[in-house]
């Protein structure tokens, strides 16, 4: 993650680049990312945050506060155009720069699985703080099936996708629709850099049953006063998530994007039941590791 603050031009370019790290969303594809971002979209007195997602730090090229500040120098010119010194196409929304007082976040969602990641993000500051969404991995998984379906309608179906050999229950975790859900894998990689101190865990589900609640957890890691309240909050039954009002009295609330809450496609009893069990012992290992209980069952 790579942003700008406004400072004061007597500083020291090194401070500067030192300010750039301040929060990612390293999350998993499809695992409720976009809503923390979108919570956080300031009321009255609130901490102001920009976010946007560029991919930064997931091409070979991106490494280290030199890098990072010729890739921002040259977004505008490059708007999409991949770069001969090894920068990734930037995204069109440009980060937003941030007074002292206010926070950038971006959140790509594929730095979670990205291999190197971490140790690029660590290299350019270690007081990076992290935010990672995750949620059940089966229902993870049926949910990037069902985004990818959308747009390739001629794909083979979830269950032949799912098994190396189906009647052995031979599950390919090379598959990314699974591998992604593979938690306490990825976070190894996080861990050989980051603390978990450092690593805050966002519990999907709980982030849909109470918004608020578990936004004033991230809250309270960033170290900022908890300014949701339940009011801010409301429940579309059509998209299966909460929608966000600006003031607690606000009549205009901000929704997810169209691409939320799709019905997921139907999948074999079975075929759930077998990817439970694919998952349990991960899963396990990530509760022990991060010490929290998902009840992912």
């Amino acid at each position: 993650m790579c942003f700008r603050r406004v400072t004061n031009h007597s500083k020291t370019l090194w401070l500067k680049t030192a300010a750039f790290i301040k929060l990612r969303f390293p999350a998993g594809w499809q695992s409720g990312l976009s809503s923390p971002g979108l919570f956080f979209w300031p009321g009255p007195g609130s901490p102001k945050l920009g976010w946007t997602l560029v991919h930064l730090w997931t091409t070979s090229g991106s490494t280290g506060a030199g890098w990072c500040l010729a890739a921002w120098s040259r977004m505008p010119e490059m708007m999409g155009t991949p770069s001969s010194q090894g920068l990734p196409p930037p995204s069109r929304s440009l980060m937003p720069r941030t007074l002292e007082s206010q926070i950038t976040l971006e959140k790509t969602p594929s730095y979670f699985v990205t291999q190197d990641a971490p140790r690029r993000i660590f290299n350019m500051s270690r007081d990076t703080k992290l935010i990672v969404v995750v949620r059940d991995p089966v229902t993870r998984a049926i949910s990037d099936y069902t985004q990818t379906l959308s747009k390739k309608p001629d794909i083979p179906t979830f269950e032949v996708l799912t098994f190396r050999n189906r009647t052995q229950g031979l599950v390919d975790a090379s598959w990314g629709a699974i591998r992604i859900g593979l938690y306490a894998l990825h976070l190894q990689s996080w861990l050989r850099y980051f603390p978990l101190a450092q690593i805050h865990f966002v519990s999907g589900e709980r982030l849909i049953v109470d918004p608020a609640g578990e936004m004033g957890r991230v809250q309270d890691f960033l170290g900022v006063r908890r300014f949701l309240t339940d009011k801010h909050f409301y429940f579309n039954k059509t998209k299966g998530f909460p929608c966000l009002r600006k003031t607690e009295s606000s009549l205009l609330p901000r929704c997810l994007g169209k691409s939320k809450g799709r019905t997921h496609v139907q999948i074999d009893p079975e075929v759930i039941d077998q990817l439970r069990e694919f998952y349990r012992p991960y899963n396990i290992k990530f509760y022990e590791t991060v010490g929290q209980d998902f009840r992912w069952e």
